[in-house]
């Protein structure tokens, strides 16, 4: 029984993704489809459209024969963390065989190439970053410079979803495990791209205008029959990191990753500025929209640098967020040949210990906020469908 795995978000799950499950099947000729999907929070710090057993039934529906949590502290850390934190729990299971992404480029020798050269970084490399960054450069634009001094394409890098492939690659390489890659070229709209399309619009897109019409054609049917209920809760999101923020000291914001030189104080001084405005004023040259919109994401979870990191270091446990009916048996025998513990009830947990347990209750955690601010009731349990 091979697996072929998949790391995604899934918010929401949209025609593209669906697509991106049949290629993946069809390019690694795996039995069993197995997603590592972000909670109720993402990698660029927003909240999710639905809570994380919605968007597995969706990912079930769509093609998936089960769906695993990727856990909280790894799902909204910067892009080298999120691939690490989902390589490892992919990697602990023998029957992975291969790995399944979207990506702009298909071209596998080219991103194993990225991978090999941003994680070599030769002393050209780094002579070439740190002359950038002096210069006052972004750490993205110095890196950038540096990949291209290094031989790369700087084109590769400029992509988000290359971005994540390169990482999974170089996640992959460190632990010293072969996977086979199956890149699947991204359909339609760019990542970030908010215009609505006629059937392949972007996520983005499709959050921007949940209540179109257009969205009907871009999403499948059962993802759009609980569109119809959703509520637009990002205003009410923003309204308790401003709160959470407002309550956290500078030493304490420290403590958060990727919240340091002085990024932290900067922060607490426009705490009573509008959202957006509080976004726009502390994003600049080296720091993006995006690690700030994360830092208060970590902030408002009690996520800090210290824990995130030792959980890359330790074994932690499986959470499966739901599972096909069919593919039970299956699922459930490869995922115990990897000696983690599987949760799926509060025993589970409470038989956890350390810093698994502690990851664990970080998830749990993520998940009451995300009903506390939806007002919502969901269970925090398994779905089998």
């Amino acid at each position: 029984m091979e697996i072929c795995g998949i790391i995604c978000e899934f918010n929401p799950f949209h025609n593209g993704h669906e697509y991106l499950l049949e290629r993946a099947r069809e390019m690694s000729g795996c039995d069993l489809l197995l997603c590592v999907m972000s909670g109720n929070f993402t990698q660029r710090g927003d909240i999710t459209v639905f809570d994380k057993y919605t968007r597995a039934k969706h990912a079930i529906l769509g093609g998936a024969d089960c769906v695993i949590e990727l856990p909280t502290a790894f799902a909204v850390a910067p892009a080298e963390i999120f691939a690490k934190g989902a390589v490892k729990l992919l990697s602990a299971i023998p029957s992975l065989s291969a790995l399944s992404f979207g990506a702009e480029n298909k071209d596998i020798d080219e991103l194993i190439k990225a991978a090999k050269i941003s994680s070599d970084e030769n002393s050209e490399f780094k002579t070439e970053l740190s002359k950038n960054l002096n210069a006052g450069e972004s750490y993205i634009k110095s890196f950038s410079n540096a990949f291209k001094t290094a031989g790369g394409d700087q084109n590769l890098i400029s992509k988000p979803n290359n971005i994540l492939a390169i990482e999974y690659i170089k996640a992959f390489n460190k632990i010293g495990k072969t996977v086979k890659y199956c890149a699947v070229k991204r359909q339609g709209a760019y990542y970030n791209n908010t215009d609505m399309l006629q059937n392949f619009s972007s996520a983005s897109a499709i959050r921007k205008n949940i209540n179109d019409e257009k969205v009907l054609s871009n999403v499948p049917p059962f993802v759009y029959s609980d569109i119809s209920g959703c509520q637009d809760i990002a205003t009410r999101y923003q309204s308790y990191l401003k709160l959470i923020l407002s309550r956290t000291e500078p030493n304490e914001l420290k403590c958060v990753l990727g919240c340091n030189e002085g990024l932290e104080n900067v922060l607490k001084e426009l705490e009573n500025q509008p959202f957006d405005e509080i976004i726009e004023k502390a994003t600049s040259k080296r720091y993006t929209s995006s690690r700030i919109k994360r830092i208060l994401c970590e902030n408002f979870l009690k996520l800090y640098e210290q824990g995130c990191k030792s959980y890359l270091t330790t074994p932690l446990y499986f959470t499966p967020l739901a599972v096909k009916k069919s593919s039970a048996d299956s699922v459930f025998s490869a995922l115990s040949q990897a000696k983690l513990p599987i949760i799926t009830s509060s025993s589970d947990v409470n038989n956890l210990e350390g810093l698994a347990k502690q990851c664990k209750h970080s998830d749990d955690f993520a998940h009451s906020q995300w009903c506390q601010i939806a007002e919502k009731t969901v269970k925090n349990k398994m779905l089998l469908i």
